[in-house]
């Protein structure tokens, strides 16, 4: 079974797919922490955005590996966890941008459908594209949406209780430039899928946006 899961940042999607992969026993395949991943690796070897042989050959050599350590999905760079430093703010606005080349969507293509088969029992996988272009024949597809400020309040609160001193204009500011990049770029737009089912997440915590995509997963599984 996969089950695609789809939605702009902040809109509660990874914490739900997490959540949702261990009660139904399914793959977590985070796939914006993958765009994040190799902007954190072309900003750290200075890689330009044109330099398409380079970016490619990143992408298909990338050392890429997801992990619950003690109940927490970790993402890892060969041996090194790289899970806080890839979701700082300016790592979310270079994804942004790394995301939007063809180069980049085309070599991480296939690397995102081979993790989701590794489990037998099927996967979740969660970012802008994955019941269009990713996996467009998914079981079940998913299209979480929360208006802006609620976004950039729960993009702030997460990034404060890690320590971060952060803004909370700055960070609106932020959410509604990544929407607009998302959105208008040419290729795999941040868009719902014509079959997906839309949950508006506002006024909704965690758990109640969970169970209402677990109800729809067991009534379709």
């Amino acid at each position: 079974m996969i089950v695609a899961i789809d939605g702009a940042s902040g809109t509660g999607k990874s914490t739900v797919s997490k959540l949702l992969a261990q009660q139904f026993k399914l793959s977590y395949i985070d796939t914006g922490a993958i765009y994040r991943s190799v902007a954190l690796v072309v900003q750290e070897k200075k890689i330009e955005l044109n330099d398409e042989k380079r970016l490619s050959s990143l992408c298909l050599s990338l050392p890429l590996r997801f992990e619950f350590v003690d109940g927490v999905n970790r993402v890892f760079l060969d041996k090194r966890d790289i899970s806080e430093d890839i979701r700082v703010p300016e790592m979310s606005m270079l994804a942004s941008k790394v995301s939007a080349l063809p180069v980049v969507r085309a070599s991480l293509l296939d690397m995102q459908r081979r993790l989701a088969k590794i489990n037998k029992n099927g996967a979740i996988l969660d970012g802008r594209d994955i019941g269009t272009v990713v996996f467009p024949n998914a079981d079940i597809k998913i299209y979480l949406t929360a208006s802006n400020q609620v976004r950039a309040e729960r993009r702030y609160l997460e990034l404060r209780s890690k320590g971060m001193d952060v803004d909370p204009k700055t960070i609106l500011e932020q959410t509604i430039q990544r929407d607009k990049q998302d959105s208008e770029r040419a290729i795999a737009p941040l868009k719902k899928a014509a079959d997906a089912i839309e949950i508006d997440t506002d006024g909704l915590n965690i758990e109640q946006v969970k169970q209402k995509v677990a109800d729809i997963i067991t009534q379709r599984g």
